[in-house]
């Protein structure tokens, strides 16, 4: 009794032991295949968010710093720009919200803004579907308004969108701008 005992508790560890080992083999495979991100083109990109029950959809190419002089580079200071790559960045949510003491009804909008180095315009626009700023039309923008650009201590290689929820109420949130070492940031409050 006591040899099928010892038997049964080696083989346990046994197999026990050889899981583990295959296990880590496959979390440090996992590791080494992880590429870094070495596309040079600019990826499209979206961003998912749920604040309350409103839900939000941000869509856009990301493009990559990869050691270009990107605010009065690359983007120019002053001009209109789709804060993204290639086509007019699109946000969307499914129930009012109000930026900067202005209702802004649910739908999808063109996202722009015009950097600057003290202060950043924040767009809005009715024609979320166009090719970079070509077609852009001022008369077609719902709400414009001023933020200020914060330095960032890391730097964001890749443009990125977020929104995050401010809050207990789940009624407040904000949506974050990030790419090279500046983030613009504001607040929206569901309807």
């Amino acid at each position: 009794m006591k040899k099928i005992m010892f038997f049964i508790i080696t083989t346990i560890f046994s197999l026990s032991f050889n899981y583990l080992a295959q296990a880590q083999d496959h979390k440090n495979h996992q590791k080494s295949e992880a590429k870094a991100d070495t596309s040079k083109k600019s990826i499209p990109a979206e961003t998912h968010a749920l604040v309350g029950a409103n839900h939000f959809t941000i869509k856009y190419y990301a493009p990559a710093v990869r050691g270009r002089v990107i605010w009065g580079g690359l983007v120019a200071y002053g001009q209109v720009w789709v804060t993204g790559a290639h086509s007019a960045t699109s946000i969307e949510f499914t129930q009012d919200i109000k930026i900067n003491n202005t209702i802004v009804k649910a739908g999808k909008y063109a996202f722009f803004t015009i950097p600057d180095k003290k202060n950043w315009t924040v767009i809005l626009n009715k024609n979320w579907e166009q090719h970079l700023a070509d077609e852009y039309d001022p008369k077609e923008d719902i709400l414009r308004f001023e933020v200020k650009p914060k330095k960032q201590k890391e730097i964001a290689e890749r443009l990125v969108y977020e929104v995050n929820k401010k809050g207990k109420d789940q009624k407040v949130g904000e949506i974050v701008v990030s790419w090279e070492k500046l983030s613009i940031a504001f607040e929206f409050e569901n309807q």
